[in-house]
């Protein structure tokens, strides 16, 4: 009998033959194939069978590319979450992480296609891997940020105040004294804010280069965590790849050789 996975392509084992060429059983329906036959996947199949497997194939749409689109997107934002609720409460950013997001963006988008897979299929799940493992880097780093901000604020507050220093001489002073006068200083102006829609442009950008941005300050961890995050969106691809059937024929049977008195 056919197996079938949860995307709804037939998937045969390996065919088995009788002691008897002319009595070959179809590995989809079991009976015994009496003419002409197709080999599906390498295993016998009669041509009823395989005109019914080719129509039970999934077909490719617009409506199905959309939909594994918004299952993938939906299954990268839980893999972002579930990568930067993981590393703030260890305090480890592991790169392993990376392949439960391939694997929960590949099997999303196939579920949200129904079993539909193929080239854009695979760009998108590969995409959508990167980007919520590299993005994930943003409010780690943030969070690092804002937690040194505060020890340093801390240890700050608990030291003594300095005395303040005494008072520059005015102008009237300075003259009296027969030095030149001091120019008064100008106040620094004020630096000036960045827009929130630039500023998460800015932190998008770091996001997504973060992989390669980690080379540079520790080259060890930054490669064995790139090549971690090929292996996820690898993971990915093959998840969201096409389902086909091999298919050739039709065939022959072979007769069975004539036994000798």
């Amino acid at each position: 009998m056919t197996n079938n996975d949860s995307s709804g392509a037939p998937q045969f084992a390996t065919a088995e033959y009788s002691d008897k060429s002319s009595e070959v059983a179809c590995k989809s329906c079991g009976q015994r194939i009496s003419g002409p036959f197709y080999r599906v996947n390498g295993a016998p199949v009669c041509g009823e069978c395989t005109r019914r497997l080719q129509e039970q194939m999934p077909q490719d749409s617009h409506q199905a590319f959309v939909r594994g689109l918004l299952f993938g997107v939906g299954a990268a934002l839980v893999g972002f979450g579930l990568y930067v609720v993981f590393a703030l409460s260890t305090g480890l950013v592991i790169g392993y992480v990376s392949l439960a997001v391939g694997y929960l963006v590949g099997k999303a988008i196939s579920l949200g296609s129904r079993g539909v897979g193929g080239r854009r299929y695979q760009i998108a799940a590969v995409l959508l891997t990167y980007m919520a493992v590299s993005l994930a880097a943003v409010p780690i780093a943030i969070s690092v940020h804002m937690k040194q901000k505060n020890a340093q604020q801390h240890a700050q507050a608990g030291k003594p105040t300095a005395q303040p220093s005494a008072a520059p001489p005015s102008a009237a002073e300075s003259g009296a004294a027969g030095a030149s006068p001091v120019a008064p200083t100008q106040a620094p102006a004020p630096a000036a804010k960045m827009s929130l829609g630039k500023a998460l442009g800015m932190l998008t950008l770091l996001g997504l280069a973060s992989p390669f941005l980690d080379l540079a300050n520790d080259p060890m961890h930054g490669v064995i965590g790139l090549i971690i995050l090929l292996v996820g969106m690898r993971i990915a691809w093959q998840l969201t790849a096409a389902k086909t059937l091999e298919i050739s024929g039709p065939l022959a049977l072979r007769a069975a050789p004539a036994e000798s008195r």
